[in-house]
């Protein structure tokens, strides 16, 4: 019990710590909306709205999310303005219960198949390599066994930087030589895996955008080759997003989306950017679970997404 809570304590501290540059952002645009006010008035959900915005919440959520304030302060009539940041906290905790970011499961709970498949999706220079390196690592350290298929297979450096994550991880990681069909890597991926009786298998993708219809058809032909192998693989399809980008993760968010059924995000780079309030919108905007998100270079810095503790750390 002593061991789980030095653990959870770390765990609290490395989000703290990630969120760090957000907070005191957003502490010090709140601060300065409520500036010699008694109440929370029409001025102060405008100044609200502008520190939202531009923290990088979105303007849609932002809106919801004034709107929720303003019903609130309609109802209890007199809200002191020095409580609007624990009302921001409740409505904002309140906003990503309802947008299905709920607490996700942590790495040594059951999966839901054997072996689990991801495909991980997103623009190179997000850190999606890294982040299939770092879940292969602590899917390990909890007693799974882990293949990767680098199915990135037009970056050689792609390919090199999965090979190096295996080596550290423990992960089996199947390749063949740049420039092969990345269905056919997925293929002998998930073949072996099922095979070896593996528990988890993460295929990485290549990240280009600059022809969505190619993109489309070549995660089509991923996800098709697989199912010959596991007729319901991948049974999660995740999108890593660089949250330092701000609105330009909105933007990668629609294009993946649109190319094919994301249905978890992992988020990465918390740490060194004041625009963590991006996790909010993008939960909002698209209504796909924030699976993990990421605060620094380590492998423990990558953690299962507890929006509760993220809200607490956030607005506290």
């Amino acid at each position: 019990m002593a061991l789980f809570n030095i653990f959870n304590k770390q765990k609290k501290e490395t989000l703290d710590e990630g969120l760090n540059k957000t907070k005191e952002n957003m502490f010090s645009k709140i601060s300065r909306a409520v500036a010699g006010k008694s109440k929370v008035d029409e001025e102060v959900l405008d100044n609200l709205e502008e520190v939202l915005i531009s923290s990088d919440v979105g303007v849609e959520t932002t809106l919801r999310i004034i709107k929720r304030i303003e019903q609130r302060v309609e109802r209890d009539k007199y809200l002191n303005a020095n409580e609007l940041n624990l009302i921001l906290k409740d409505e904002t905790a309140s906003l990503l219960a309802e947008n299905n970011s709920d607490n996700a499961s942590d790495f040594s709970d059951n999966l839901p198949a054997k072996p689990y498949v991801i495909m991980v999706v997103g623009v190179n220079g997000v850190g999606k390599t890294t982040t299939i390196g770092k879940l292969a690592a602590q899917y390990v350290k909890a007693g799974k066994k882990v293949y990767l298929g680098a199915a990135d297979t037009f970056r050689a450096a792609a390919v090199d930087q999965l090979v190096i994550w295996g080596e550290r991880s423990g992960a089996t990681v199947i390749k063949q030589k740049m420039g092969s069909d990345p269905a056919s890597v997925a293929y002998d991926t998930v073949s072996a895996a099922k095979a070896n009786n593996a528990d988890v298998v993460i295929i990485d993708t290549a990240g280009r955008l600059h022809n969505k219809i190619n993109l489309m058809n070549e995660l089509t032909k991923i996800k098709n080759v697989m199912k010959k192998v596991i007729p319901d693989a991948p049974q999660e399809v995740l999108l890593v997003l660089d949250g330092s980008t701000g609105q330009n993760a909105f933007e990668q968010a629609k294009q993946f989306t649109k190319a094919t059924d994301v249905n978890a995000l992992a988020i990465t780079k918390l740490d060194g950017t004041a625009k963590g309030g991006v996790v909010i919108g993008i939960s909002d905007q698209f209504q796909i679970p924030v699976k993990y998100i990421g605060l620094g270079e380590g492998i423990d810095h990558l953690q299962v997404f507890d929006r509760k503790e993220f809200v607490k750390s956030l607005f506290e």
